[in-house]
């Protein structure tokens, strides 16, 4: 009896599952099948392929450097009897930055000026002795030389007087003293440092396949950490040879009134080299693959995919070298799941 009732109702459940079977194919329109609907598809957004100017761009890193800088230290040695170091001000050329003591080059001065008036009149009495054929040329021409010596050893001694002076050899900020009043220096002794950095210059390094394409005269743009503006520098020279890391070094000059730029600080460059017209296309719109990258374009109402090369890439677009032509439409949006023949319309 049992098993009687099992089979009747696997018969019945075949007869209810046969009947919704038929009854789901006749319920499908004719002709329709399991695709998408024709005139359909997915809105998605499209860009229309032109012609933009386009500036190709170098990025590097670099430094600021000082104008003109140098150590100041005196050419001979000696007590120090005056010394004027403001610390951290500007100073300008020819300032008397420290005084050696000079009292026996003075005296020495002295002695010799004397020496020399004397060897000048007797110069004078043996010209006249001379024209009268009173003494010989030959004694004229020894008191000649004792005047022509005597101010060739004075002129030296002025040169000795003029090194005990210390004087900025050009317009600078000064920096901090190494030495006081009264001590006793030898040329081997930093009495302290001067700095010039208004202009202040820039160097930076850039790969050797640009050396054709960066030249003196050329504006570069800088900035440094603390400050998001951009400024404006010249490049005033390039080093002939290539370094060991196959780089370019470039130096650059700005202006710095403000003096708000110092030696040392670190620079983000931006080297524009070249303006051309080419394609651009949205960089969302470039999908990477193994062999290269490739677009999706509106062909016809209906995705097409289209292998690309690409070149120089900003912040939202890619440069297309090959692979697109002017007017052609690259889908934009959707790419996750749209597929190749995919039909499309624009929103």
């Amino acid at each position: 009896m049992r098993p009687l009732i099992i089979a009747g109702l696997l018969i019945l459940a075949l007869i209810v599952g046969k009947m919704l079977f038929f009854s789901g194919d006749s319920a499908a329109p004719a002709g329709g099948g399991g695709g998408p609907r024709k005139g359909g598809g997915a809105k998605l957004n499209l860009y229309v392929v032109d012609y933009e100017e386009n500036a190709s761009t170098i990025s590097a890193s670099g430094s600021t450097v000082a104008n003109d800088h140098v150590e100041i230290r005196s050419e001979i040695s000696g007590l120090i009897t005056r010394l004027s170091i403001p610390e951290g001000t500007v100073v300008p050329k020819g300032y008397l930055i420290a005084k050696i003591k000079d009292d026996d080059i003075l005296a020495q001065l002295k002695k010799i000026e004397l020496e020399e008036q004397l060897a000048a009149q007797t110069e004078a009495r043996h010209r006249k002795l001379l024209d009268i054929n009173a003494i010989s040329k030959e004694e004229y021409e020894i008191s000649l030389n004792k005047v022509q010596t005597l101010k060739a050893d004075k002129d030296l001694l002025k040169v000795q007087l003029a090194k005990t002076e210390i004087r900025a050899p050009f317009t600078g900020k000064i920096s901090l003293k190494n030495i006081s009043l009264g001590a006793y220096v030898t040329p081997s002794n930093v009495i302290t440092t001067l700095t010039q950095y208004s202009p202040i210059k820039i160097d930076f390094t850039t790969p050797e396949r640009y050396i054709n394409d960066i030249k003196v005269g050329s504006t570069i743009q800088f900035k440094t950490d603390g400050s998001p503006e951009f400024r404006l520098a010249t490049v005033i020279a390039i080093d002939p040879s290539i370094d060991v890391n196959r780089s370019l070094k470039v130096r650059a000059i700005s202006p710095n009134q403000n003096g708000d730029l110092v030696p040392g600080m670190f620079v983000n460059v931006a080297v524009e080299i070249k303006k051309t017209k080419t394609i651009m296309v949205p960089s969302e719109a470039v999908i990477p693959v193994v062999d290269g990258m490739q677009v999706y374009l509106k062909k016809d109402g209906k995705a097409k995919l289209v292998k690309v090369q690409t070149g120089f890439r900003d912040v939202s677009k890619v440069e297309v070298l090959k692979g697109l032509a002017i007017g052609d439409s690259v889908i934009t949006s959707g790419l996750i799941t749209l597929k190749e023949g995919d039909p499309v319309s624009s929103n």
